[in-house]
C-alpha cells in the first residue's frame, strides 16, 4: 500500500484495512496473515485515545506523524499492541489491530504463540491463536523495536489483497475495554468481517 492509503481518517482506514495482508519478516523468516478485526481512535476528541485532550508524550509521539506510522504499546505491562497511525501529520488519529486470520507459515506462528506446530494444537488453541491484539503481536513477533517504524518499510507491512471484502460482510459494533470512556464507549468504531471465525469477540 502506498503512503496516501493511510492519509485518511482513522475510520475510513480501519474499514479499508479490513482483508488487506499484515506482513512480517524478521530474521529470514516471513508470515503472512489477514486483517479481520480492527478499532479505530480518533484522535484528540477521542475520549477513548490515548491522545485525549491533546495529550501528547514521548509515548504518544508515532501517532502524531503522518499516516502510516507504527504504534506499539503494552498493555497490563505484558502485551503488545500493533497501532498504525492515520491521517496527516499533527492530526494524531490510529488504527489498532484487533485480530488477524493466519495464512503462513502456520507452524511457525504456532511456535511463537505457543510453542509447538500447528497440527498439535486443539481446535480451541487454533480459533484463539491470533484473535485478539496481544495475541496476534505474539504470533507475529511485534513488541516495542518496531515502535515508530514504518509500516512501509520491510519489517511489517500491508499487501493488498484480491479478495473484495463486501460492504454487507463489514459488522460494526462498540469498541472493546474502553469502558472508562464515558459516551465514547457507545461508538460504532470497531470493525470486522462478518462470520470470520477469527474474530476477538462477537
Amino acid at each position: 500500500m502506498d503512503k496516501d492509503f493511510f492519509r485518511r481518517d482513522a475510520i475510513t482506514l480501519a474499514r479499508d484495512l479490513l482483508g488487506k495482508y499484515l506482513v512480517r519478516k524478521y530474521e529470514g523468516e516471513q508470515i503472512i496473515t489477514k486483517i479481520v478485526e480492527t478499532e479505530a481512535y480518533m484522535g484528540i476528541e477521542d475520549k477513548a485515545a490515548h491522545v485525549f485532550n491533546d495529550k501528547r508524550t514521548n509515548r504518544t509521539e508515532p501517532l502524531y506523524q503522518d499516516g502510516g506510522c507504527i504504534y506499539v504499546y503494552l498493555i497490563y505491562g505484558m502485551y503488545h499492541c500493533l497501532n498504525i497511525s492515520a491521517n496527516i501529520e499533527g492530526v494524531p488519529q490510529c488504527v489498532l489491530i484487533r485480530a488477524v486470520e493466519p495464512v503462513s507459515p502456520m507452524n511457525l506462528i504456532s511456535q511463537n504463540r505457543y510453542l509447538k506446530n500447528y497440527d498439535e494444537l486443539s481446535s480451541y488453541q487454533k480459533k484463539n491463536i491470533c484473535n485478539g491484539p496481544g495475541k496476534l503481536c505474539k504470533a507475529l513477533k511485534i513488541d516495542k523495536e518496531l515502535n515508530f517504524k514504518s509500516i512501509l518499510g520491510d519489517e511489517l507491512y500491508i499487501l493488498d489483497n484480491d479478495e473484495e471484502i463486501k460492504k454487507s460482510d463489514i459488522i460494526e459494533s462498540k469498541r472493546v475495554n474502553i469502558d472508562y470512556a464515558q459516551e465514547a464507549k457507545d461508538y460504532l468504531w470497531r470493525f470486522y468481517i462478518k462470520d470470520n471465525k477469527h474474530v476477538s469477540k462477537k
